[in-house]
């Protein structure tokens, strides 16, 4: 089994997934303008469900100075609500991003290439 989770840091605060649109407006003035990091924890299971391997990655990520109204135009859309820190890079607030340092697919949810090679190392990976 792989289980995996991604929170947002900011000025050593966490910010995981918005409950509203007031604290998804909130989470993205926060990050307006500004690095933080991404980071996301995954753990491979054995068949007994010991843990076989587990990491963290960490990515940069700075955003642009945000408008207010572009804020409100992307938390109206809907979907910072299942996005830790209020955003995703592979939809609408892509326009945001101007700087990712380390792994994208990590700032996305997931980050393959180091799941990618635990699973080779666990002798779990088949390409289709």
């Amino acid at each position: 089994m792989l289980a995996a989770d991604t929170i947002v840091v900011v000025d050593g605060d966490v910010l995981g997934k918005p409950r509203n649109a007031e604290e998804a407006t909130r989470m993205l003035e926060r990050l307006s303008g500004r690095r933080h990091e991404v980071a996301t924890a995954f753990a491979l299971l054995d068949e007994r469900g010991e843990v076989f391997a587990n990491q963290v990655v960490r990515t940069e990520v700075v955003f642009r100075p945000l408008e207010a109204s572009e804020i409100a135009e992307y938390v109206s859309s809907g979907e910072p609500f299942d996005k830790a820190g209020a955003y995703a890079i592979q939809g609408g607030a892509g326009d945001f991003v101007v700087g990712v340092q380390g792994s994208r697919s990590n700032v996305i949810g997931l980050p393959m290439d180091e799941v990618e090679a635990v699973l080779r190392r666990a002798g779990l990976w088949v390409r289709p």
